[in-house]
């Protein structure tokens, strides 16, 4: 049994995701898309022309909520009608600005993952421009939901989830690893937030419900903490999958 474990590399694996601290980085990841992103995606859903439920809609699609979970982190996450007309230039800068760190901390992960040196300060514009798309590939997925169902939806959901993920990891590394090298990582990070969604609807779902008769607002808040913290450690779980999966049974070199 060791043996046929050290043939199939998982040791590796395992040594890879100790060195990378998955886990650390992971509940960082949580930790900035609660305190950084989150605030910038409520203003982005409030201008929303469609107005197809704000944030908090946004939040219980990606967590796969519905019925009563459902409810409970809409009245709870909502946030106030005025949100766009309160929100000050600065503010705004000041949400741009907490949204490029949330990008940098991915990319760092990403190029921890590949080996790679850090990137240079100036290439801070390649985080900008993975946060507008990251923004849109979101606007999109809640936004099919009303349009497509069922098998349409979840073939039109996995197809743009691999090729967000598939470019993001392309961009933010500057082009350092070729196309055809960061695909298992698209489609490892694609197939784990799949799982995750089944877990979180067979798992949150109820738990938001009992954390909010329990504990109120802080309850349903550590909820969807701890599940940013399963797509924390996916997304930097699958980019690392992808990578072993090259070394141990493919062969992956840099882009010239």
């Amino acid at each position: 049994m060791h043996g046929g474990w050290h043939r199939a590399g998982a040791h590796t694996l395992v040594r890879q995701g100790r060195e990378v601290e998955l886990l650390h980085r992971a509940m960082g990841f949580a930790t900035l898309a609660l305190v950084t992103l989150a605030p910038l995606l409520i203003v982005v859903a409030a201008a929303d022309p469609l107005e197809r439920g704000g944030f908090a809609l946004w939040l219980a699609d990606g967590m796969g909520l519905s019925g009563r979970s459902a409810r409970v982190l809409t009245d709870i996450i909502s946030p106030p009608l005025k949100v766009i007309g309160t929100t000050s230039v600065l503010g705004g800068v000041a949400l741009a600005v907490f949204g490029v760190a949330f990008g940098g901390s991915v990319q760092n992960g990403y190029e921890r993952i590949w080996g790679l040196p850090s990137g240079p300060w100036h290439r801070v514009w390649r985080q900008a421009v993975w946060m507008i798309a990251m923004t849109a590939y979101l606007y999109q997925e809640v936004q099919t939901r009303s349009i497509v169902s069922g098998p349409e939806r979840i073939a039109l959901s996995t197809a743009s989830g691999v090729l967000f993920f598939w470019w993001g990891q392309r961009f933010l590394l500057g082009g350092q690893i070729r196309w055809r090298d960061l695909l298992p990582g698209a489609l490892a990070t694609m197939a784990g937030l799949v799982g995750l969604r089944m877990f979180s609807y067979f798992v949150f779902t109820p738990l938001i419900v009992t954390n909010a008769i329990s504990y109120g607002a802080v309850g349903v808040v550590l909820v969807v903490e701890s599940w940013l913290i399963g797509v924390g450690y996916v997304v930097y779980g699958g980019a690392l999958l992808g990578r072993w999966a090259l070394e141990h049974h493919g062969h992956w070199n840099r882009a010239e």
